[in-house]
């Protein structure tokens, strides 16, 4: 199934909602959003921000975890929150960085993170718009921000080749985890919030534990920078993806590599 709209640019990122119902994607075309039906390829909404700035490509979505509210984040650092049934916009959310790279809502749909360009990862009041914290520690550019399951702890993953674990009640950094020699692009949790997992432009991805901070396995195969990681909803599979142009699922029982997807 191929998912189009009036639109002419770049797809820069994708997010599935939570309900499974629709997939939303930022463009690389004036911070334009599309949504469509994920069963149909349907484009049910296009949402975007008129104003005199909105000018850059959207680098990040994400659905809030009742999926009726979409956060995006663009080049130029505008923020917004919208309203998925009606395309409107709820809340323009005012970010001093620019570009945002990543965007991630809490369990609980009362906090949204962002990661930036300033070297800093935000925390946000969903409900008021209101920052809540700046989390500071990062020495380079934030291009990954996930939540744990239980909301209490946000994982970051930056060009600095680090990952920071935060508590999300006092702001203050918990762990750094180091052993990636280049950029971390992406993290996530595992559904249990125990293990997380990181890709990195150093080609391989690594699994950390939770608790200690401790590296547990590191899969290697992938021939470019992993950019993408997911766990699948019962945590024995992890999905990466590369600019070596394949999809890659693991085992992570074991781990192994389950099996190697490439477009053709």
């Amino acid at each position: 199934m191929a998912f189009q709209g009036n639109f002419t640019a770049d797809i820069n990122s994708v997010a599935f909602s939570p309900d499974g119902r629709m997939i939303a994607g930022g463009i690389n075309e004036s911070e334009v959003i599309c949504i469509w039906d994920a069963t149909t390829g349907e484009n049910l909404r296009f949402m975007k921000e008129n104003a005199p700035n909105a000018l850059h490509w959207v680098n990040t979505v994400a659905f809030s975890p009742d999926s009726k509210i979409l956060a995006s984040g663009s080049e130029d650092g505008n923020l917004y929150l919208w309203d998925v049934e009606t395309g409107r916009r709820l809340k323009a959310l005012t970010e001093d960085a620019k570009n945002i790279f990543s965007v991630a809502f809490s369990s609980d749909r009362r906090t949204l993170a962002s990661g930036n360009a300033e070297n800093t990862i935000r925390l946000w009041d969903i409900a008021t718009g209101a920052l809540l914290k700046t989390l500071v520690g990062h020495t380079n550019w934030v291009f990954s921000v996930a939540f744990s399951p239980d909301g209490q702890t946000l994982a970051s993953g930056s060009w600095d080749k680090t990952i920071r674990l935060w508590d999300i009640t006092t702001g203050q950094q918990l762990k750094v985890l180091t052993g990636h020699t280049f950029t971390v692009w992406n993290v996530a949790f595992s559904p249990d919030g125990l293990t997380l997992a990181s890709g990195s432009h150093d080609k391989t991805i690594r699994l950390w534990n939770i608790a200690t901070g401790k590296h547990i396995a590191t899969l290697t195969g992938h021939t470019g920078p992993v950019k993408s990681v997911a766990f699948s909803p019962d945590g024995v599979t992890l999905a990466s993806g590369s600019y070596d142009s394949t999809v890659r699922l693991w085992d992570l029982t074991s781990p192994l590599l389950l099996r190697k997807m490439k477009e053709e």
